[in-house]
């Protein structure tokens, strides 16, 4: 049922709860109040027959059946019309979940047209019927209360966001692989919290533009600088959020980058040392090739060869063999090669 909730006010208090949207156009006028009317994922039908009853421009109407809007306020006429886009963080999920409500507003009458859980206008509307005496002041109050539950129920959402970003710069020393992917899915939600949030300044300030010339009371216009107040709050700690993340995605490239650095110099270093071992190998293969080759020389068995019996011939080659060896030595010493 799209219809969760439907009253007739009449100075501050609920005097009809008619079943039906037929039944309410009548009560209405018979009783000279407002209504409120709150619809949660209504039919393209229950919307058009809403816009027919209190007059609803076309355009609005187009926007509420298309959903999927940015927030936004816009005047027609003596009729407001407002997109808002509540938020609600899930501890379970780590991550924010949007939503979307538009809200109608017009001397007689309050249409809210919810489309997730939040925000939770059945709060918002127990705690006005508490005070009747605000509720008196018509559907402005009514709309300005709206405006406060949003705007509160982002106050969980800046805590979520604000203990994962704690938990990201903890993460970024400890070399998680995966904390970059975890640093751009926050930065979309944090995108995604600005686009919801940072509107409703101007759609305050216009509404606030407005005040004398709708002669709206003094009460309200002290309650919508509070929400105010709190919005530039939230605001604020949007634009935070993503310097933080931003400042987060450069350290974790810095390091990653001096990762590989690390990693590099470890490869050259090992490289260096590979290359003076193989050096030291090559040293001493060659200095014990030299008496080798001596040796195979004079190890040949010809009848005639030079010095075959020269009573020196079997010193000199040992000491040929050692002067080659030592000579070899020297030269791969002086080049460090040993």
């Amino acid at each position: 049922m799209a219809l969760v909730d439907n009253a007739i006010y009449v100075e501050g208090v609920r005097v009809a709860t008619p079943a039906s949207l037929d039944e309410t156009y009548e009560v209405m006028k018979a009783n000279n109040g407002f209504a409120w009317i709150g619809l949660y994922r209504p039919s393209d039908e229950e919307v058009r027959s809403v816009a027919a009853e209190f007059g609803l421009h076309h355009l609005a109407v187009e926007d509420a059946l298309k959903g999927h809007q940015r927030s936004k306020l816009e005047r027609y006429g003596s009729n407001l019309f407002l997109v808002l886009r509540p938020a609600r963080y899930l501890d379970a999920d780590e991550r924010v979940e949007f939503g979307e409500v538009h809200v109608f507003v017009g001397p007689d009458f309050v249409v809210t047209i919810r489309h997730a859980e939040s925000p939770d206008l059945g709060r918002v509307r127990h705690r006005m019927e508490q005070t009747p005496e605000l509720l008196a002041l018509g559907p402005e109050a009514v709309l300005y209360a709206i405006l406060d539950q949003v705007v509160d129920e982002y106050g969980p959402v800046v805590a979520g966001l604000e203990n994962d970003i704690d938990e990201i710069e903890d993460e970024l020393f400890d070399g998680d692989p995966a904390v970059s992917r975890r640093i751009y899915a926050l930065s979309r939600e944090v995108i995604e919290f600005q686009r919801a949030t940072q509107p409703l300044i101007v759609m305050f300030e216009s509404l606030q533009r407005g005040f004398e010339k709708y002669n709206v009371d003094l009460e309200l216009h002290r309650h919508l600088r509070d929400v105010t107040d709190h919005a530039l709050r939230v605001v604020e700690r949007g634009d935070s959020f993503r310097d933080l993340l931003q400042n987060a995605l450069t350290v974790h490239s810095t390091l990653v980058g001096q990762r590989q650095n690390d990693e590099m110099r470890r490869l050259t270093e090992t490289s260096l040392a590979q290359s003076e071992e193989v050096k030291k190998i090559s040293s001493w293969a060659a200095i014990l090739f030299a008496p080798t080759l001596v040796g195979t020389i004079y190890g040949m068995n010809f009848d005639h060869m030079p010095e075959l019996h020269w009573t020196l011939g079997y010193p000199f080659a040992v000491g040929l063999m050692v002067a080659m060896g030592f000579t070899l030595y020297a030269v791969f010493k002086k080049r460090d090669w040993l």
